[in-house]
């Protein structure tokens, strides 16, 4: 993995956060730490998720029956919490993909319109 330059970077939208982290644990269980090297490493380390916004989001999404979380042994042989998508997760995901599809398209219609008929 290359080194971004900082002013290549992107700010993730907002709202966009829980989708990132739900579509990373559809990837399977994983703890904090290794969500966040997730999604750096699958934007090609455009996006970056700071610890101060990760952790409260992955304590919201399990309040919200979302993700389940059990401690582990990580890979450096520490104990983790490891979450991991419930099926409530899994259909919030599906509403989440459709609702980011709208906005895709309809951003799309703002930024490419298509000729106007005279």
């Amino acid at each position: 993995m290359t080194k971004t330059p900082d002013d290549r970077r992107l700010d993730l939208l907002q709202g966009t956060l829980d989708m990132l982290i739900l579509r990373t644990l559809q990837w399977g269980p994983c703890h904090g730490h290794g969500i966040g090297q997730a999604i750096r490493a699958q934007s090609d380390d455009l996006l970056r998720v700071e610890t101060g916004s990760l952790y409260p989001a992955l304590h919201r999404l399990v309040k919200r029956g979302w993700l389940k979380a059990d401690w582990g042994i990580s890979e450096a042989n520490q104990r983790a919490k490891y979450y991991r998508l419930t099926s409530a997760g899994k259909a919030q995901l599906l509403r989440e993909r459709d609702r980011w599809s709208q906005l895709v398209h309809a951003m799309g219609l703002i930024m490419n319109p298509a000729p106007r008929k005279e």
